[in-house]
C-alpha cells in the first residue's frame, strides 16, 4: 500500500512536462503488475488524482480498478468514473497508452448504449488525425452494433484510414464496420470494408477473415447480383488457398444464384439453412433470396421495352401479377430500374435513365468525387515517397538485391565455368585429335615410303 501511495506522489509530480511524462510512463509500465495485484485498494487512491491533470496515471489506476471482481452496482459507479475521465482527460497523455480499453464495464451492465458516446469521445481524443486507426475504433463499432446505433457508427466509417498499427484492429474495424453498413443497407460500403479484410496481407488464416468472407459473398450477391469466384491477384496466398474451404455453403449459394433459377437457389438454402443460422447470417441469406427477383427483373429490362406484369411474374417465378407489380414499384422507388406501369392493361414500359448529368447537384457530386480522387492520389504519392526513403525498406531492398546479385554472380560464374570447361574439353579433344593425326601421319608416310 505504501508503494502505491509513493506511486501516486510520483504521478502528481511527473505529470507536467513531456520529458517527465516519458519517465512516468516507464514507471507506470513497471508498476502495472503491482497495481493489478492490489486492485481492491486502488479506488481509494484514485481519489487523490485529478483526471484533468494526471491523465496518464489516472488511466493506469482506472484500468487496475477494472481488474478486481466487482458487483453490478460497483460496475455502474466505475462506468460513471470512466465517462468522467474520458470527458476531462488530456489527449496528449492518454495517447502514450492507447491499448487501455474499458468497454467490458458497460457490457457487464448489459447497456452498450451507455458506452457509445463516451467511446466516440475517446476515439477522437486518441486519434492524432482522422486518418489514424486507434485500438478503440473496433471497440466503438462493437458497442454501436450491440446498441444498434448504426448511424453513429457510420460517422467514423466515413474517414479514410491510412495509418494502422495493429493488423487485428484493422480486421475488426473493417468487419464490424461492414456489419454496421449492412444494418444501414449501405451494401456498397459494406462490400468495400469486407473486401479489405479478405484481401489484406496475412500469413495465416484467421476467424475474422473467414467470417468476413462469408458476409462478403452475401453482400456482393445483394449489391452486384453476382459473385466473382477468383480472388484478386493481390490477395494473400493463405486467404486464396483456404477461405473457400471454410465457406463452401456460401460458394454453393453464389453458384445457385448465378444460375438464375429460383428452384436451385431455394434448394441450396434449405440444404444449408442450419449452417447459415449457426453463422448468424440467416437474415442476410434471405435478403439474397429476395434480391434474386430484382436481379431477374433487371435482366428483363435489358431485353424488353414493354412487358405485362403477368409475363414478368412468369419470367421471374413470382406467384401472381400483383406480386410482380409490388416488386417493380419498389425497384422504381429505389431507383434500381426506370419504368412506368399502365394500371389499365397491366403493362410495364421500361425506360432509359432520365439523368442528364447536368444538374447542379450532379455537377457538385461529380466535382466532389474528382476532388476526393485527387486527394487520394496525392496521398498515395506521398506514402510512396515516404516508403522509398524509409531506412527499413531500403535495408530490405538492399538485402534482397544483395542476395539477387550474389545469386546472379554465382549463376554467371557457373556459366563462365561451364563455358570455360566446354572450351577446355574442346581444346583437349583438339589436342588429342592433333596428336592422333601426328601419330597417324608418319605411319602413313612410312607406308608410302615403303611402297
Amino acid at each position: 500500500m505504501d508503494t502505491l501511495e509513493a506511486l501516486v506522489t510520483q504521478i502528481q509530480g511527473l505529470s507536467n512536462g513531456a520529458a517527465d511524462l516519458t519517465d512516468l510512463h516507464n514507471l507506470l509500465k513497471q508498476s502495472e503488475d503491482q497495481l493489478h495485484c492490489h486492485a481492491p485498494c486502488v479506488p481509494s487512491l484514485l481519489l487523490q488524482l485529478d483526471p484533468s491533470r494526471h491523465s496518464l496515471g489516472y488511466l493506469y489506476f482506472l484500468e487496475a480498478c477494472t481488474m478486481a471482481p466487482v458487483s453490478k452496482e460497483q460496475a455502474n459507479e466505475l462506468s460513471l468514473t470512466i465517462v468522467r475521465f474520458i470527458n476531462s482527460c488530456i489527449a496528449e497523455q492518454i495517447r502514450l497508452a492507447p491499448d487501455k480499453r474499458f468497454k467490458d464495464q458497460v457490457l457487464m451492465l448489459e447497456a452498450p448504449m451507455r458506452g457509445v458516446a463516451p467511446m466516440l469521445t475517446a476515439v477522437r481524443k486518441l486519434q492524432t488525425s482522422s486518418e489514424c486507426l486507434t485500438p478503440l475504433h473496433p471497440e466503438f463499432l462493437l458497442l454501436c452494433l450491440l446498441a444498434k446505433c448504426y448511424k453513429t457508427g457510420l460517422s467514423i466509417l466515413k474517414d479514410d484510414i491510412f495509418e494502422v498499427d495493429q493488423p487485428r484492429d484493422f480486421f475488426l474495424y473493417c468487419y464490424y464496420g461492414g456489419m454496421i453498413c449492412i444494418g444501414q443497407k449501405c451494401f456498397g460500403k459494406a462490400m468495400e470494408l469486407l473486401h479489405n479484410v479478405v484481401t489484406s496481407p496475412m500469413s495465416t488464416i484467421s476467424a475474422i477473415a473467414v467470417e468476413a468472407y462469408k458476409k462478403y459473398i452475401l453482400v456482393t450477391l445483394i449489391h452486384q447480383g453476382q459473385f466473382p469466384t477468383p480472388f484478386p491477384k493481390y490477395t494473400s496466398t493463405a486467404a486464396s488457398r483456404n477461405l473457400k474451404s471454410f465457406s463452401q455453403p456460401y460458394i454453393d449459394l453464389a453458384t445457385a444464384y448465378g444460375s438464375g433459377k429460383r428452384s436451385e437457389l431455394e434448394a441450396c438454402f434449405e440444404a444449408n439453412k442450419e449452417k447459415f443460422g449457426a453463422d448468424s447470417n440467416l437474415g442476410l441469406v434471405k435478403q439474397v433470396l429476395s434480391c434474386m427477383y430484382k436481379q431477374n427483373i433487371q435482366r428483363l429490362t435489358q431485353t424488353y421495352l414493354t412487358l405485362s406484369l403477368q409475363d414478368i411474374a412468369n419470367a421471374v417465378q413470382l406467384s401472381s401479377a400483383k406480386e410482380a407489380e409490388m416488386h417493380v414499384l419498389q425497384m422504381i422507388q429505389d431507383g434500381e430500374i426506370f419504368a412506368t406501369i399502365n394500371q389499365k392493361d397491366g403493362m410495364v414500359r421500361f425506360q432509359e435513365d432520365p439523368e442528364q448529368y447536368k444538374t447542379c447537384d450532379m455537377i457538385e457530386h461529380i466535382d466532389s468525387a474528382i476532388q476526393r480522387i485527387m486527394a487520394l492520389s496525392k496521398k498515395l504519392t506521398t506514402m510512396d515517397e515516404n516508403i522509398s526513403c524509409d531506412p527499413l525498406y531500403l535495408a530490405k531492398v538492399l538485402d534482397e538485391s544483395g542476395r539477387d546479385s550474389i545469386l546472379m554472380t554465382s549463376t554467371l560464374f557457373l556459366k563462365d565455368l561451364t563455358y570455360e570447361t566446354s572450351w577446355t574439353e574442346l581444346g583437349a579433344r583438339s589436342v588429342k585429335q592433333s596428336k592422333a593425326e601426328m601419330l597417324h601421319k608418319p605411319a602413313y608416310e612410312d607406308r608410302e615410303g615403303a611402297n
